[in-house]
């Protein structure tokens, strides 16, 4: 069978999109996990990528094999009923953490790049996500085929203003002090782990449209390859920025001091992946929800987001350093059951 390859890079495209979020496209993510690590943090990186492509890949095949509709029915599969119950609700909590970061990415973004207040860039970002929402899986694609290749474009075009800096090499070399350094040893592994585990809530049910399953590899493989590169570009832009943990939005700083014309476009989009991010992570936890409430999806949406509004009030940066890393760890036993899970080409798992 043929692979589509068209379906495959919209599977990459909602991939990416969906990882790429608050604290991947603002730069704070990668810092937190490995740019003020220096060069460990690229090395770090490079296994993360081999996570993205290979797990990333292997869960949505899962997924498509069992037929399942929801990251819930995964879970069940990887955990086992009771233990899968468990996890299950844990997701559910983590969603609505990362829900409530992507927010207040949302409002830092409008308070820190553009002088406007926090609560505008917040309900904004409600309003405009609802209405996608009532589109549904489709505005999703649609939204994620745009902004995906526009973000890793600006990735390479500020990476490559970076590496014409002097001392990038240095800077790139550069082992810095850290007093948590024994994060770096497991950042790649809590860094790939929060973010696959997060990715389920939408790369399952997209798995279970498309169904074929070359297309579904090929999809993983890309996309986690095209994680891969725009970490490293990433990082290669922030190791030349001073100070890059005193930064809510260190990509921004970075892009208005390179290369302040196209500062107000790559504002644009990094709003852009926050704002896929938040579709993502809300679709997720509403299609969760459905299996336990029958109530229209408009009003498991609201609640949602009333509750993950109230959250995101707390500084971006501080839900950020605290709860990633800490999710991170406990995504960590998802990744460990999908790399030991067998998966048998052409054969049903069941």
């Amino acid at each position: 069978m043929k692979t589509n390859w068209g379906a495959a890079c919209q599977i990459a495209a909602v991939y990416v999109g969906t990882v790429v979020g608050a604290g991947f496209a603002t730069g704070r993510e990668i810092v937190e996990f490995f740019s003020r690590f220096g060069f460990i943090g690229f090395i770090s990186i490079l296994m993360s990528g081999y996570i993205f492509i290979f797990l990333g890949s292997k869960g949505m095949r899962i997924a498509a094999r069992i037929q399942a509709t929801s990251y819930q029915e995964l879970n069940e599969y990887l955990f086992g009923r009771f233990f899968g119950s468990i996890i299950n609700v844990l997701m559910l909590l983590m969603l609505l953490g990362v829900c409530a970061v992507m927010l207040a990415g949302a409002g830092a973004v409008f308070e820190e790049q553009l002088g406007l207040t926090k609560s505008l860039g917040i309900f904004l970002t409600i309003g405009l996500s609802i209405i996608v929402m009532v589109v549904g899986i489709k505005g999703l694609f649609a939204v994620n085929t745009f902004v995906v290749p526009m973000m890793i474009a600006f990735s390479f075009f500020l990476m490559i203003l970076s590496m014409k800096l002097p001392n990038f090499m240095e800077q790139l070399l550069f082992i810095p002090f850290a007093e948590d350094g024994w994060k770096a040893v497991v950042a790649p592994f809590s860094y790939a782990a929060l973010n696959l585990t997060l990715a389920q809530a939408v790369l399952v049910p997209v798995a279970a449209e498309i169904k074929d399953d070359r297309t579904i590899k090929w999809g993983g493989i890309l996309g986690g390859g095209a994680l891969t590169i725009i970490l490293i570009s990433t990082h290669m832009t922030l190791v030349m920025l001073p100070n890059l943990e005193s930064y809510d939005i260190p990509m921004g700083v970075i892009m208005r001091t390179a290369a302040s014309s196209f500062f107000w476009i790559y504002v644009l989009i990094i709003y852009g992946e926050i704002f896929t991010s938040v579709i993502g992570n809300v679709f997720g936890v509403e299609r969760q929800v459905r299996k336990y409430i029958s109530i229209p999806s408009i009003v498991t949406v609201m609640i949602i987001f009333v509750i993950c509004y109230f959250i995101s009030f707390i500084n971006y940066g501080t839900l950020l350093s605290y709860l990633y890393p800490l999710f991170g760890y406990i995504s960590i036993i998802f990744i460990v059951l999908l790399w030991m899970k067998p998966f048998e080409e052409n054969k049903d798992p069941k």
